[in-house]
């Protein structure tokens, strides 16, 4: 088609025209052929991006995964002998009772009801006074939606008791009977009068759907990376947990750690070396059916206040200056059932673990205390929440501008006169948030084992939020490895300051429940309390200071709450001098 007007030209005898569009014809076919190529790669490449689309990819939908169950939970190594013997020792310890056989069939009027469940502070009907370091006990009875009592536990509760004049708050132990009732225990740590409130976070029969779809549906959370290599690009799906039988893999396991990861291989001419950026596409909906939905109601069976039978307040008098003496020599003393790892006092977190908290209100003292330090943080953004509020709070600290998504970092900030270096960097996959590129995709257990260490060295880790979709096991192998690489960092250096920061709660809607329910980080805030028990570590409990605390539940905790965990790892680092 390109040469037919030079054929014309020369049959006319335009021959010296003719050779100038036989030279010029050449340039022509060239630019026509780039042109229609570089045309189909755009369109091809638009197709791909739409098809991926966040808002449009469960409209549109995607080839259905397999739903083998657990089918991810064997990807990685197998475990050891030791390993397995662990695993079973952690699942065991965060079993949840098994629903009644009926119960996960059952209409939405025979399951757990807060409106008409109620809660009596023990003894009911009788006085006695309550002093400081008594224990106060409520009994729950859990009742359906027709106001017949449960016959089976398994209800996800909640509990703290507080004083709104005093800034005052704990958090309360559940404990579950197993036949709808359930006790709720609190330590009494302060004079006045103290409030119990009681929460039904998920009924009985919500539990099973949860545990379902955490199971079935690991990849409810959807990933997906880009590949690019000149004008050919392509962005294909990610995930922990890919099936091999639709097309190739790209297998990006971590040598080190054997942490899995895989994306689908591009389709086009690109190899798996040319993966640039990592980021969330989206979230699965449809998870469960209509009638499922009915236990996810917000203001009727989600996160929702039980109120009580008679009165909800008790006065607490001063501590009786023979208690010690009476109870060493009792033989009938109540047994302590339960210990918080602090409490609320004047808005201040007070711990209990042996640390005498300082609070650090003033800019000067906290540099003071970091002054010569290194701090390194890593994992999610609740730990990242740390790196802003110094960045913010102190103003001799200089960001430099590493341009890093802002979800994600990595950011690094430094005060010279004061030799005081901050850096923040995300946890490896499963990571969420705006695309990031490969090469910040760190792994902590990685990381831990490039430090030197010593007592110049303060590391602070959070890592919870982006595996409550998985199966528990994918979330006991990465702490596993964390853990070993903090064994390893105390041993060459033991003076090393080593913070692990537990899970929190968070508000809740029906898709939150089905991806971030507090169900699922109650179980992974177990795991890791577990894990790391008898390491000289220092654990920041988020879960009870958020549970304590009288504002909202957020993924982000409010920046009161963050100040009494910066001044809890701060008092560790700076013990008060006696």
């Amino acid at each position: 088609m390109c040469v037919t007007p030079v054929i014309e030209l020369a049959k006319h005898g335009g021959l010296e025209t003719g050779a100038m569009w036989m030279h010029l014809s050449k340039y022509i076919c060239n630019f026509i052929r780039t042109l229609t190529i570089l045309v189909v790669l755009l369109y091809n490449n638009y197709i791909l991006e739409w098809e991926l689309d966040p808002h449009r990819i469960h409209s549109e939908g995607l080839p259905p995964l397999d739903r083998e169950r657990r089918f991810c939970s064997h990807l990685g190594k197998n475990p050891s002998p030791e390993e397995a013997l662990e695993e079973r020792y952690l699942l065991e310890s965060i079993a949840w009772p098994e629903p009644q056989p009926w119960s996960t069939s059952s209409p939405l009027n025979q399951t757990s009801d807060p409106a008409h469940s109620l809660f009596t502070i023990l003894p009911a009907g009788g006085r006695r006074e309550w002093h400081v370091g008594d224990q106060l006990e409520a009994l729950v009875i859990m009742n359906d939606f027709q106001g017949f009592p449960k016959s089976h536990g398994g209800d996800f509760l909640l509990a703290r008791l507080h004083s709104p004049e005093l800034k005052a708050g704990v958090a309360g132990h559940v404990l579950d009977h197993g036949n709808g009732t359930y006790s709720v225990i609190f330590p009494l740590l302060w004079e006045g009068s103290v409030w119990v409130d009681v929460t039904l976070v998920h009924p009985s029969e919500a539990v099973p759907v949860l545990l379902r779809i955490r199971e079935e549906h690991p990849d409810r959370v959807l990933y997906k990376s880009l590949f690019r290599s000149g004008l050919l690009s392509e962005t294909t799906m990610c995930n922990l947990c890919l099936p091999t039988n639709q097309q190739p893999l790209c297998n990006y396991t971590d040598p080190h750690t054997g942490e899995p990861w895989y994306c689908y291989k591009p389709k086009q001419l690109l190899s798996c070396d040319t993966r640039i950026n990592h980021a969330r596409a989206g979230y699965q909906k449809d998870l469960i059916t209509e009638k499922e939905a009915l236990l996810f109601q917000s203001g009727v069976n989600l996160k929702t206040r039980i109120h009580a039978k008679a009165s909800d307040s008790v006065t607490v008098l001063p501590k009786k200056k023979d208690k010690q003496e009476v109870e060493s020599n009792s033989e009938k003393a109540a047994p302590i059932r339960t210990i918080a790892s602090g409490y609320y006092f004047q808005g201040s977190w007070r711990g209990l673990g042996g640390v005498v908290m300082h609070q650090f209100n003033d800019p000067t003292a906290i540099t003071q205390c970091l002054k010569g330090k290194m701090v390194y943080m890593y994992g999610d953004s609740t730990v990242r929440q740390y790196y802003e509020f110094l960045t913010s709070f102190l103003p001799e600290l200089t960001e430099f501008n590493l341009q890093s998504p802002v979800s994600t970092g990595p950011f690094m900030a430094v005060d010279i006169p004061d030799n005081i270096l901050l850096k923040y960097q995300s946890h490896g996959p499963p990571i969420s948030g705006t695309p990031i590129s490969v090469s910040q995709l760190r792994y902590v257990a990685n990381e831990l084992d490039g430090l030197a260490g010593g007592s110049d060295t303060i590391v602070v880790i959070s890592i919870w939020a982006h595996f409550s979709t998985f199966p528990v096991q994918v979330y006991i192998r990465r702490l596993r490895h964390i853990r070993r690489a903090v064994v390893r960092l105390l041993d060459r250096a033991p003076k090393t300051v080593v913070v692990v920061r537990s899970a929190n709660l968070r508000a809740q809607s029906l898709q939150e429940s089905l991806i971030f329910s507090d169900w699922f980080s109650v179980q992974l805030d177990g795991v890791l309390k577990a894990m790391f028990r008898g390491l000289n570590i220092l654990l920041v409990d988020a879960w009870e200071m958020t549970l304590a605390h009288h504002h909202p539940h957020d993924i982000h905790p409010c920046p009161p709450i963050i100040k009494n965990m910066i001044n809890t790892i701060l008092s560790h680092v700076c013990p008060v001098k006696n």
